[in-house]
């Protein structure tokens, strides 16, 4: 198994973990507000581990796809952060 997939799976197993753990913290707290508050911090991890795991992933792939997809790809990730901040 390549380097670079492993580091992925490892990083979107973390990820779930994070996300249950949080739904756990939820259903403990029973509270709206700290709800609310447990969301906004999922909300910054998910768009981190989606740039890692994608930088990762071209680094992986430098060999197999040219520059210009590889912005592409980039700038595709940025317009969904940026869609994602909007009203």
């Amino acid at each position: 198994m390549e380097k670079a997939l492993l580091f992925i799976i490892i990083l979107r197993i973390l990820s779930g973990s994070i996300d249950i753990t949080a739904a756990m913290f939820m259903y403990k707290f029973n509270d709206l507000e700290k709800a609310f508050y447990i969301n906004t911090l999922l909300a910054l991890v998910g768009p981190v581990i989606l740039i890692i795991t994608t930088g990762i992933a071209l680094v992986g792939l430098t060999e197999k796809i040219s520059f210009i997809r590889m912005i592409c790809l980039f700038g595709g990730i940025l317009l969904i952060l940026i869609s994602l901040k909007s009203k």
